[in-house]
This record gives structure tokens, sequence and C-alpha cells, in this order.
């Protein structure tokens, strides 16, 4: 055999015994007539020994050992003398009889060290060498407990595991969909799913009342550290559920994790909010809660004081930051320009410092010292704090000022990523208007369920009616970030062909495009809800880091690339033949 242990398993227990190990060498040392082997699997690392009493042959073989050099290595387990409490086999060291070449190797490109000497695209371009890394070690190890724990669960509510198609119809209604070519159907195009949405509430119709997948989904579109053109979902749904059902389910879901993969218990409900407060409070439909700088409704308080910028505004909102008080002129300046960015979009921004020699405002000009107590007074802000405030369009003004409130956080390492805050956010708006389209858009996907109370505004042709429209939807929210969602669905076909309706497609449209979908509804379709969590993102939530790349084995760049196989890439004439393809891209220069 090539190992009896591996490289994180033996202890002070093991002292005596005979024993073969497998790996990589991590590093060599040589110091006086004694040399050192650290020698690395997936398990951790071992040291090993030879000493002046060992053979020439053995010494002259491990002079020879390079950086990632393949061996197995077999001796005696000895208590080390200067021990390692940093690594779990730091009180023992091999003392070694043999060493047999498996592979040599090449000197990597970078370091393999928990701190590599690797940039980002180095890195990728080698991923099946920076995956031997230690944090890259721990999070896929972080991904498959979180994978494992999840079926036990499901499993324990009596979920199926069904699997789903990859080669689907193509429905664009949202993001782009990845196209693939039919040879046997010239002309013709599968889609890869961007979920599994409508085969699952299939299911449900079938008659699988408990339904969950972790699946592979497809995006065609523009990437960041949070995405990325595939990914994973935890896709779920239940049949004969209200959203209090679903919600229950899945909520035992997240502190099933929390407990057995993180060891954190989570006894009380975990808190949920509205859209509406949502956005009045946090100006973001995923709030981070863990600190508090809610933003403050000062229309009423603010205007009439002969400042247009407030009077001519239809909303005035502000935020309280704790404990700065002290901050300089050039601070503020330079916190102003950043709200001023496209990607914030504020045309500015006030302040009221309150301070022990008083309260000083950028518009001191315009507001008397107790109008600018009155304002400080109801907001709650004391000595030491700073109130900065914006004016303009609600929902944008609330948005800008919830980004300024986020940035603020981090400025004061408000958002520590091992302090969890989970959340429920409910009641959106079932449809969001488009000036440029001049059209409806269903703000979660089309076959997510009107509140039952909102039927009659729901078959209204009024574009103030539709708007007002509740969608019985819910998002999971972890951190100011949104880890899940998902709706009680329509399974009422009429129900399905009015939205499709809302949605401004033809009858022809929505039968070519979800005919399917709608003809399985007349054939006994039972009330259902479900809900999809972002799998990666909950992985890198979990382990404490802003990027899901490190939580998938072989991701794609910004461009949606695979630096390490070069993909995508064009494919041969004759392949482009049998599919009855033809390119209009220009050629790529080298």
């Amino acid at each position: 055999m090539y190992r009896t242990h591996t490289c994180g398993e033996l202890r002070i227990d093991h002292v005596g015994q005979t024993v073969t190990l497998a790996g990589w060498v991590q590093r060599t040392r040589k110091m006086g007539g004694m040399s050192f082997i650290d020698l690395r699997d997936r398990y951790g690392i071992t040291q090993l020994v030879i000493d002046e009493s060992s053979s020439k042959e053995l010494n002259d073989m491990a002079s020879g050992l390079g950086r990632e050099y393949v061996i197995q290595a077999i001796g005696v387990v000895e208590e080390r003398h200067s021990k390692n409490a940093k690594i779990p086999t730091g009180d023992i060291e091999i003392k070694l009889t043999e060493i047999n070449m498996l592979n040599e190797a090449q000197t990597p490109p970078f370091t393999i060290e928990d701190e590599s000497d690797g940039g980002e695209e180095l890195r990728a371009k080698y991923r099946y060498i920076d995956l031997r890394r230690n944090p890259l070690k721990k999070a896929l190890s972080l991904r498959h407990k979180m994978a494992h724990e999840t079926r036990n669960y499901l499993d324990s509510k009596d979920f199926m595991e069904i699997e789903t198609p990859y080669l689907i119809k193509s429905t664009p209604e949202g993001a782009r969909d990845f196209v693939v070519p039919s040879r046997m159907n010239p002309g013709e195009f599968y889609a890869l799913p961007q979920s599994p949405q409508q085969y699952k509430q299939l299911l449900m119709v079938a008659g699988y009342d408990r339904y969950f997948q972790i699946v592979r989904c497809f995006r065609d579109e523009d990437l960041r550290a949070d995405r990325q053109p595939e990914f994973t979902q935890i896709d779920c749904e239940m049949s004969f559920v209200e959203r209090e059902d679903v919600l229950n389910t899945f909520e035992g879901l997240a502190k099933h994790l929390f407990k057995n993969v993180l060891g954190m218990e989570f006894k009380e409900q975990f808190p949920r909010m509205s859209y509406a407060d949502a956005m009045g409070f946090y100006g973001s439909d995923k709030p981070d809660i863990r600190f508090g700088m809610k933003i403050n409704d000062l229309t009423g308080v603010a205007k009439g004081h002969n400042f247009s910028v407030f009077d001519d505004a239809p909303y005035i909102g502000g935020i309280v930051v704790e404990g700065i008080a002290s901050y300089t002129r050039k601070q503020i300046d330079e916190l102003t320009e950043w709200v001023k960015r496209p990607q914030v979009g504020a045309k500015g921004l006030v302040y009221i410092r309150i301070s022990e020699e008083g309260i000083k405002s950028s518009v001191d000009k315009f507001f008397t010292h107790d109008d600018l107590k009155k304002i400080a007074d109801g907001m709650g802000a004391g000595v030491g704090d700073m109130i900065f405030i914006m004016s303009g369009i609600k929902t944008k003004t609330q948005v800008a000022l919830g980004t300024l409130r986020i940035e603020m956080g981090n400025r004061l390492g408000l958002r520590d990523p091992k302090v969890f805050a989970p959340l429920w956010v409910c009641d959106f708006p079932l449809l969001e208007w488009d000036d440029e389209t001049n059209r409806f858009y269903a703000m979660h996907h089309p076959f997510t369920s009107p509140k039952p109370e909102d039927l009659d505004k729901f078959y209204s042709n009024r574009k103030e009616d539709l708007e007002l429209v509740s969608a019985n939807a819910y998002d999971f929210v972890l951190n100011g970030t949104e880890v899940g969602g998902g709706s009680i669905r329509i399974h009422n076909s009429n129900i399905q062909k009015r939205m499709f309706e809302v949605l401004g497609m033809t009858d022809e449209e929505a039968q070519y495009k979800f005919g399917f979908l709608m003809n399985a509804f007349k054939f006994g379709a039972p009330p259902h809800g479900g809900i999809a969590f972002g799998f990666d993102r909950f992985c890198s939530l979990f382990g404490g880091q802003d990027t899901i790349r490190d939580y998938i084995a072989f991701p794609k760049n910004n461009t949606g690339r695979d630096m390490m196989a070069d993909a995508p890439s064009r494919i041969d004439e004759m392949q482009m033949n049998e599919l009855f393809l033809k390119s209009v891209a220009p050629e790529k220069t080298k």
C-alpha cells in the first residue's frame, strides 16, 4: 500500500510505530548533519527526519528532493524534541528508513503557503496547484460539510432529491440564457437552466410534495465577486403549504447548518421585515442588521427653512453615525465626493456635528441652533455623533443613504464576518415598471403568486393599482447578502395567464414559452411554494469571505473565462458545420 496513515493523522500515541506516508514535499531543511522534510497531503503536514545514523543513500535521496515532489516515506514515529504547537502533528516526527520517489515536479510558479506570492491571475491559471493551499482546502471542506448537512436535514424532513434536466427550453425573462445548439434539430437550441423553477413546479403537480436538489445553474450575466456564470443552488419546493410553512422549514435548515457546521445556536425565530421597512430604514432590500444606523425620514422636519435643496426635494433622509464627531473637514469632504460617485448617485451630503462645543452644521446659514437640535434629538443623536443627510427622489435617496450606511459600517469595523445576523424580508412588490420598455417585469419571476388580498388590484388595468400588488415572496438575507429567495407559486392556470398578460405577453407567446406548465395546472396542481439558496454565497459567508471563488473548485474570472483551460474557445469548422453554425465574430489576434 502507498500509505498506512495520512500526514495529518499521527499523534504522540503512535510513537514507536513503523508507518508509511505519501504526499508532496512542502519544504526541506538541512541543519548540520540532519535533514528535515515537511511532507504534506490533504490532511496536514508531518515532519520527516534523517540524522547522522542514516545511510548515505537515504541522505542522497533527501538532498535531491525539490518542492512538490511526490514521495512515499517509511519510518518510525518518534517524539519531537522541538515541538510545534501550530500543527496537529507537532508533537511527533518520523525518523526515516526509506524514501521512494513517486514523481518529480517542476518548481511551482508560486509558493504553496497560506499567503502565497502568486497573483490572482497566475493562481487561476494553475488552479490545480492553488488548490493545494490550506485556505482553499478549508473552503472546499466547508462546502462539502454544508452540502452533507443540507442533505441530512432535508432527508429528515421527507424531502426527495430529484434531478431535473440541464438541456431545457429557452424562456428568456430576466438574465440571459446560455444556449446549446442541437445537431439533430438544425437551427434549434436548448438553454442551460437559470434555475429548475418550472420542473420543480411540475414535480409538485406530479405529487412529489417535498423536492430538493443541490443543482448547478447557469446565467449569462455580468460578473462580480459573488457571481459566476455557473453556480449552485439548494433548490427546494413543497406542496400544500403557506408562507409560514416554507419559512419555518427553511429557517430550520439555516439553524441546522449554523449548529452543525459552525457550532452556533439560534434559539429565537429569525427577525422578519417587510420590503417597505427594509427600504425605508436601511435603503436596501437586503439589509445588514449587524449594526444600527437606521435611516430617518426627515422630510417633515427639514423643510421650510429656505434651503432649496431640501424645500424642493420630495424626500429628505438621514443617518446618525456614532462617535465620529471628531471627523475633520477634509474627511467630510472626502466622504461627500465619495457619495457623488455614480455607484452611489447622491448630489451632495449635509452634515450635523454634535460635540462638547455644541452643534455645527454645513447648513448653519439656513437652520438655527434650535432647528438643528430638534433634528438631532428626533434622531437620537448625542454628543460625539455625526448626522449625514441627503435629499431627492425617495427611493433613489434611500438607496444612496443605504450605500453610505454600509460604507460607514465598513470604515468603523461594524461588519464583523464572524457575527451573523439572519433576516427574512417579505412582502416585495410583485411587479416593477420599466420606463425604457414601458412595461412591467416580475420582481422575482413570473410564477410568483400575488398575495390573496391584492387579487383585485392584480386584475386592474390601472398601472397605479398594479404597482401596489404585493408578492407572496420572501428572501433570506444574511449579513447584508441575499442568500435565498422564494415564493408561494401560482397554481391556478387563470392567474398564471393573467400574470403573463400583465407582463405584456400575448396568449400565443405565453403558450409557446410556458404552455407545458400552464397545461399541467389544468390537471390538478396543488398549492405549492419553495425557495432556492445560493449555495456558493452561503458557503462564502460561513467561511467569512466576500468572494465565492475560493468555494468553487474551478471558478471563472470576471469575464467568465476559465484561465486554466482557456475556455471559452473556438471550435473547428467540422463541429460548426455539424451544428449548422456560422461565426460572425472577428478573428482573434495572437
